[in-house]
Order: structure tokens, then sequence, then C-alpha cells
């Protein structure tokens, strides 16, 4: 592939972290002041659909058409993009609110599976959760009753969230963790926890089940040897490293990753595009969504988001 075959659709804010293709094409994402933007995919044209007064992460469609906003700093929202509105759907759990919310999954009957990355630290300080390594992500439900189950804890940075096609299982990432973790829903199994995948190849962001019926996983930035070298030190040692200048610090590097799996945990596609992200200027890809052939992107540091066609 050449850079030429990467579109970049800008947005008039930064950080387009995750993406969603509603049912007549339209694309969605939410960016760092709050906006929700709906892109026209034939045009590029961008309009501000809705504000969440937060930082809003991962974008779901709810049966009724409209979104399931995971908002970092607000909880799991739902907003009409037909009028703007805005409604607290969780807030808090178990009294406490949320520090990290990230990423969700909507089932059929209007279930969302959400993840809360850390109780520690909020997404302003996603780096010093990431080192320090506290593992407290979690993977939390929502009923359509509104009442509200953890479901798992312990996660290593819980990230994104995804259903199978038949709903069969729910899938966790676990990005410091590299893992994507399952949790089976239906079945003989039902109940018990395994993992789709380990030892990806990079730190998993937000993943999504395609058109295509594939589970697709954003790799955000490949291994990075001293990262993986703190996550065995002792604590006072990873918190040192949080504290020294920003310049100083591990840094993602600059990439263009995404890869597909089965429900068996094949990998059957692998887009590894380091040159491609030279030639089109975007990178830390943080969002995908495959989408009727296309791959739609986000990226967590970039005012855009970006398609290119699925291989």
């Amino acid at each position: 592939m050449t850079a030429q075959t990467l579109t970049v659709h800008p947005v008039p804010s930064m950080g387009a972290e995750d993406v969603l293709v509603g049912p007549d094409g339209t694309v969605f994402t939410g960016t760092e002041d709050g906006a929700i933007w709906a892109i026209d995919p034939a045009t590029g044209s961008t309009r501000r659909v809705a504000d969440t007064g937060g930082r809003p992460l991962g974008i779901e469609l709810l049966p009724d058409g409209d979104l399931v906003v995971c908002d970092a700093r607000r909880g799991v929202l739902r907003v009409s993009p037909a009028t703007g509105a805005v409604e607290v759907l969780v807030g808090e759990v178990d009294g406490e609110p949320m520090r990290f919310c990230n990423n969700a999954a909507v089932a059929g009957d209007g279930t969302v599976w959400f993840s809360d990355s850390s109780l520690h630290f909020g997404v302003e300080q996603w780096k010093d959760d990431f080192v320090q390594h506290t593992r407290t992500g979690r993977l939390l439900r929502r009923d359509p009753d509104g009442s509200v189950e953890v479901v798992l804890t312990g996660l290593a940075f819980a990230n994104g969230v995804a259903l199978a096609s038949d709903e069969s299982y729910v899938a966790v990432a676990e990005c410091r963790g590299r893992t994507v973790v399952r949790l089976w829903l239906t079945g003989p199994r039902a109940g018990e926890r395994d993992h789709l995948v380990t030892d990806l190849p990079g730190y998993p962001d937000n993943i999504s089940r395609g058109s295509d019926g594939l589970i697709w996983v954003a790799v955000a930035s490949p291994v990075d040897g001293l990262v993986e070298r703190l996550g065995t030190a002792p604590m006072p040692l990873r918190k040192a490293v949080t504290r020294i200048p920003e310049a100083l610090q591990p840094k993602p590097a600059r990439t263009i990753r995404v890869q597909a799996y089965d429900d068996d945990g094949r990998l059957v596609h692998d887009l590894d595009l380091p040159g491609l992200e030279r030639g089109a200027g975007y990178h830390m890809v943080t969002g995908v969504r495959e989408h009727d052939g296309r791959l739609w992107l986000g990226s967590l540091h970039e005012p855009a988001v970006a398609v290119i066609d699925r291989p």
C-alpha cells in the first residue's frame, strides 16, 4: 500500500480517539474539547452534534439510534445526534465516581458492556497508570433496567470492548497486559474467563466487531522494552519514573497498526504501516472500525479520522 490509499478527514479539534460508522454511513468521533462530530464520508465535511462537557472516548450505537459515549470524566452517556441531548447513564459505581471510563460494546437488547481503565488515575494521567501497572481496570455491565454490575476486575489498563457476533462472549483489551481477555456469556463455558489473544505485538487500545464479524484491534504503539522492564520493577521506581520531566518519560512510537482476529483467536489481518504514517502524517491509531470493506481509524493525538481499504 502507498500513502495515497489513506484518506485523512480533519475535524476541528484534537484527539479523535475513537470512531463509529452509523447505519447511514455517517462517521462519528469525539475530541478532547468534549465535542461529538458527525463526518460525511463522501465529502469529509463535519458538523458538531453534541458536547459532553467532558472528554469523550469510546462511541457505540444504541438500538434506538442514539449513541453511547464513554466519557473519561463523566462516565457512560447517552447522546442524541439528532438533538444534542446528553444523559448520564452511569456516572458512579457503588457510590464512587468512575475515574477513567474508556470504551463500550452494546448488545442487541441494549445492555452496555464498558471498561473503567483505572481506580487511581484519570485520562490526563494515563501514563501514570500505564507505567505503574496498577492492574485496577474493570469491565462492567449496565442492564436495560439501569442496574450496573462489575464483572471483571484486576485488568491491566482495561480499554477496548467488543461482543462476539452471536454475543456468546464479551472481549476487553488489557492495554498494559497486551492481551484481549474474553468472558464467555452463553453455552457450556458461560462465566468462564480466558483470552482471545495474548502477547500482542504492541499495546491494544479500542477494539470493535466489524461488519465482517472479526474482532478488530487498534495497536496504539509497539512494545516498549523500558516499559516492559518497569512492569516488574519495585513500585517506588515505577512511581519515580512518572515524576520525571515529560520529555524524558517513555513515549508511544509513531505507527499505524491494526489487527483482526476471528472467534478462535486466529490472526486474520495485520496492517503494519510505518511508511504510511510518514507519508500521511497520521499516527497512534487508538480506534478502528471495519465497515463494508473499509477501515475507519481514530487517534488520541490527531485532529482527524482516517480511512483505508480493508486488505
